[in-house]
């Protein structure tokens, strides 16, 4: 089983080097071909592995020594359990889906092959991340995806835009990576080891273990540790305040918007503080720090969606509500409620991406949705897949959405961790938001009035079939994949995977009430959670296929709050007020100050001035007589005489 370990991510590499070194002599059509056909070879080796698992047979083990140093081994290794497992099909199921659309997206890019290189770049770098035993390749694959994110970003490398946003994508992660790091480098400072299993089985020694971060002010180095891992999530699954990169992300193509949102870059965060159960179990101050940011995440970014009008950016600011929503999951212990969202929000925010993607093929690239409307007719399949994923992402029973964000909400609720108060009222009442931007999407692009100009409605329809089958079989995992709740939230699926501590297990609280599916979603139409989620629906219908008026006037009415969350909260102009424009005061300070007036002023001209000077004074006695002579040689005596002396 060794080899197929080390053909999951191997496969998805090869192909990346067959497109990326060798694209411009095998052609387009073989660049697709080698990579599609390699990640499809990772998602077999993937389900295979899967199916082996499920027989009892994990995997721990050194692959790869890379280096010894002292005690300390770095080490690629494969840690092959449920939750990797998982990650794995997942992460190579919406590739290769992801793959095979992008035929269809980028057919005419001149970048054609070298975005399959990136791509499947991509596979192999979350790949490595998931599937990592230690610290040394978990921060490889975490640097990684975050490195060939830039790439991709910034694909399009000739619009300023695109520039602008990776690179910001790439220094707001380096903010997170730095205090990620630093865990790492404290890991290894205290326990002296970075493989996993021995820093769990030694964590428990350090759970009283203080350190001063400041005099005076005492910690335990638990809690400080996973602070700065958290911080490292922050930053990839884009969390308050480190969230601002990926709403500009949608500057790069879609297919990749779709890759980095559903499936990979951004729940890596998520899958690694899930794999760090057993650390963060040990600290409350942790768990309630993760509480607190994923319930401002999870509100306050849905509230954005509500005002956008860019179709990519609306399921975007999906994806930070969704991920808010996985992040209070973890804060409150509920770690296997939070990767069963990851997994169903990969199908369905997918498929919307995917779907977004459609249609602005469909309108000759154009986002905006005020330019858009009834589009149900001239794109049936699009329009129903999406429809699909729309109610999964509303919560509505049935749907693979519902039994997942109902599992974190119960959780929530019953959860005791500090905290859990605020984040409760915030999944809450982010499930009535969510129906209401999800399905403004939905009205006002396919259905109601038809606002685009006569030369985009002469040529609309149906996107070819690269592009529908991918989300036609998307769009089946959207509505069964939460069907799998009962082993993977409340059975016993993560078994001796995800440490959870006996006074914080809300998961067991919500399966003494669990029946089965069924009885989940009869019982879930008596809960606050339906009728929020049917409320926003409702209310998404009636504002924008029925009093279309109503929207502009609540607009004019509230233009405070609307500018407010038009503008994100002025987040963006504060961070480039304070940071990049502080930045380049400081520098135009050190310049001005440090370089021209104390280096170049004081040290450098003014040595050449105090050479000048005493050159000026010396000369004087330089006369060619020689009681000057004698004279200069009696005053220098004195002088020294007198400082011997005294």
């Amino acid at each position: 089983m060794q080899k197929l370990y080390l053909l999951v991510p191997l496969a998805p590499l090869l192909g990346a080097i067959i497109a990326g070194l060798f694209g411009r002599y095998v052609g387009p059509i073989w660049s697709h071909r080698a990579t599609i056909l390699l990640v499809f070879v990772s998602f077999l080796a993937s389900v295979r592995i899967f199916f082996d698992v499920m027989e009892g047979n994990i995997f721990n083990g050194t692959v790869y020594t890379w280096l010894i140093t002292g005690d300390t081994r770095f080490e690629v290794g494969f840690l092959i359990d449920q939750l990797s497992a998982t990650m794995m099909i997942v992460v190579s199921f919406v590739s290769l889906m992801v793959h095979i659309y992008t035929i269809g997206y980028m057919h005419d890019d001149p970048g054609y092959q070298r975005f399959f290189s990136y791509i499947s770049l991509f596979t192999f770098s979350m790949m490595m991340l998931v599937m990592s035993n230690n610290f040394v390749q978990l921060f490889f694959g975490w640097e990684a995806v975050g490195l060939v994110s830039y790439l991709l970003i910034g694909f399009w490398y000739t619009r300023p835009t695109a520039i602008y946003a990776n690179m910001k994508a790439f220094l707001v992660n380096r903010v997170g990576d730095f205090g990620f790091l630093l865990g790492i480098a404290m890991i290894l400072m205290y326990f002296g080891t970075l493989d996993y299993a021995s820093v769990f089985a030694q964590s428990s020694d350090f759970a009283k273990e203080e350190i001063e971060l400041f005099p005076g002010m005492p910690w335990y180095v638990i809690s400080v540790i996973c602070i700065l891992l958290f911080i490292g999530a922050m930053g990839k699954s884009a969390q308050f305040p480190l969230h601002v990169w990926l709403p500009d992300s949608m500057e790069g193509p879609t297919p990749i918007s779709a890759l980095i949102h559903a499936a990979t870059m951004v729940t890596a965060g998520i899958f690694m503080v899930a794999r760090m159960s057993p650390l963060f179990e040990l600290s409350e101050t942790a768990l309630t720090t993760v509480l607190v940011i994923g319930g401002i995440t999870t509100l306050f970014m849905a509230l954005v969606a509500v005002v956008q009008n860019d179709i990519k950016r609306v399921v975007a600011f999906s994806t930070l509500s969704q991920l808010g929503y996985m992040t209070v999951a973890l804060g409150a212990s509920a770690y296997s409620a939070a990767i069963f969202h990851l997994m169903t929000h990969a199908f369905f925010k997918a498929v919307l991406f995917l779907g977004a993607g459609s249609v602005i093929i469909a309108m000759h690239h154009e986002q905006d949705m005020q330019k858009m409307g009834g589009l149900k007719r001239y794109m049936p399949i699009t329009y129903a897949t999406m429809f699909i994923a729309a109610l999964a992402s509303a919560g509505v029973p049935g749907f693979s959405g519902f039994f997942s964000k109902d599992a974190i909400i119960e959780a929530v609720h019953f959860s005791n961790i500090p905290g859990a108060g605020f984040a409760y009222f915030c999944v809450l009442t982010t499930v009535f938001v969510t129906a209401l931007y999800t399905f403004r999407l939905i009205f006002m692009t396919f259905h109601g009035q038809e606002r685009m100009d006569k030369h985009t409605k002469e040529h609309l329809h149906e996107s070819p079939w690269v592009v529908t089958v991918p989300l036609i079989i998307l769009a089946v995992p959207t509505i069964a994949a939460g069907w799998l709740i009962d082993p993977i939230v409340v059975g016993e699926y993560f078994r001796n995977v995800i440490y959870v501590a006996a006074n914080h297990d809300a998961i067991k609280q919500l399966s003494n009430e669990f029946t089965d599916v069924v009885g989940m979603m009869s019982h879930a139409l008596s809960t606050a959670p339906f009728w929020l989620s049917l409320t926003g629906i409702f209310a998404a219908w009636y504002l924008y296929c029925v009093k279309t008026s109503i929207p502009e006037k609540i607009k004019n009415q509230f233009g405070i709050i609307y500018n407010l969350l038009d503008r994100k909260y002025y987040i963006d102009e504060f961070y480039s007020w304070f940071f990049a424009n502080g930045a380049r005061n400081l520098g135009t300070v050190l310049w001005k100050y440090g370089d021209v007036k104390i280096i170049d002023g004081f040290f450098v001209n003014g040595t050449a001035k105090v050479v000048a000077i005493s050159a000026s004074i010396v000369r004087r006695y330089q006369t060619g007589y020689i009681y000057h002579y004698a004279f200069t040689m009696i005053v220098g005596i004195v002088v020294i005489l007198t400082f011997w002396l005294y």
